[in-house]
């Protein structure tokens, strides 16, 4: 019978699992065997007996990369310090699917196409319809702008919803959101649960109805931007986003939080708050850089850390989903049921599988990962 292994996540602080127990049924159903390593699920509030309970069998390390195909959160480049380790244990008969960070770090990609084993990278799923249901990134960006906001709200000495007390009224909190894409958004209706003003600035004027309904006011700068690849904001010339700061900066100053949220797949995010900018806001205002793991939008990010300027508290939260371990890896565990699911069915090449697949036979056929690599274009026929 097929076989499918979960392993325990070794990247530091990650505390979500691949798979959950409430999923093994599907997996029985479809005839695979599931081995998880034990703990994998423990950091996320899965215990061991959970997956026991449901049919799973517990094992070691060594075992559960026996299997067919391996389920991970990150993978190759996604956990840069640590996926070596795993690379003897794996062999050409197998399949890993996971995060892999395969344009940002294709090197990785290219050590573990050593092993002659496939590597699907969820990174890369097109923007269709079709693969919807499979998006991890969707997924994650919307818990990375829920939680972003709660970590505002947590170090902003203001609160957020307007107060009529017997000591008098309270005012809202301005947020100003940068980004409207998925966790920008997400962003943007939990702020306004919570009862702020909020403001929303993206390059594609597209989404200036979803920010609307949502009830935020979307910034118009005069600007011209546009979507990229798959739906995503586009990388822009660095004219473009000194202008952008220059117009931005008033409604930065004016605000008491900033979230940033922008983003380009493969590239470093782009600085879209200078110094000066943060320093032209009012003491004890906030700013949650969403970007930090990509260098930050935000001049005085420092991923994983806070800073402290002038009054200003800059927060570079890394890894946000991992915070919030036991929904986020449901979200996370149904998209790669879906994409598992797709992949064992499929009796030909299709575009999801093209996109996705970066490594097989021993060398990295993704074109994008190729060129991200200066490579020739890859084999024909890769899947």
């Amino acid at each position: 019978m097929p076989s499918v292994g979960v392993p325990r996540e070794t990247f530091e602080g990650e505390r979500r699992v691949a798979l959950v127990p409430e999923l093994l049924a599907d997996m029985g159903k479809r005839g695979l065997v599931v081995l998880v390593e034990k703990g994998a699920g423990e950091a996320a509030g899965f215990p061991d007996a959970a997956y026991e309970e449901k049919g799973a069998h517990l094992a070691s390390r060594d075992e559960v990369f026996g299997a067919d195909t391996i389920l991970l959160v990150r993978c190759a480049g996604a956990n840069p310090d640590r996926a070596k380790e795993d690379l003897p244990r794996l062999s050409e008969r197998q399949t890993l699917v996971g995060l892999a960070d395969p344009l940002g770090q294709p090197g990785h990609a290219l050590e573990l196409a050593t092993t002659g084993a496939r590597l699907f990278a969820l990174e890369l799923l097109p923007r269709t319809t079709r693969a919807q249901a499979m998006d991890v990134l969707s997924s994650m960006a919307t818990v990375a702008g829920y939680k972003g906001v709660l970590m505002a709200a947590e170090r902003l000495p203001r609160l957020f919803p307007m107060l009529v007390t017997a000591a008098g009224t309270v005012p809202p909190a301005k947020v100003l959101v940068v980004g409207a894409g998925v966790a920008g958004l997400m962003a943007i209706a939990t702020a306004k649960r919570l009862g702020a003003v909020i403001t929303a600035y993206d390059i594609r004027p597209a989404v200036k109805e979803e920010v609307e309904s949502l009830g935020g006011r979307f910034l118009e700068l005069g600007l011209e931007g546009g979507a990229g690849e798959g739906g995503y904001a586009r990388a822009m010339d660095e004219g473009f986003y000194e202008r952008q700061r220059r117009l931005l900066a008033e409604a930065v100053a004016q605000s008491d939080v900033v979230i940033t949220t922008a983003s380009v797949p493969g590239k470093p995010a782009p600085r879209l708050l200078t110094a000066d900018m943060v320093r032209a806001m009012r003491p004890g205002s906030v700013i949650v850089d969403l970007a930090a793991e990509r260098g930050g939008n935000c001049e005085l990010t420092k991923p994983g850390k806070d800073v402290v300027d002038k009054g200003v508290t800059i927060l570079g939260p890394a890894n946000v989903p991992a915070t919030v371990a036991y929904d986020a890896s449901r979200m996370f565990a149904r998209n790669l049921r879906t994409f598992l699911f797709h992949l064992l069915d499929s009796k030909a090449e299709d575009e999801i599988l093209r996109d996705t697949l970066v490594t097989k036979g021993g060398e990295v056929v993704n074109a994008r990962v190729r060129e991200a690599l200066g490579s020739p274009q890859p084999p024909s026929n890769p899947t």
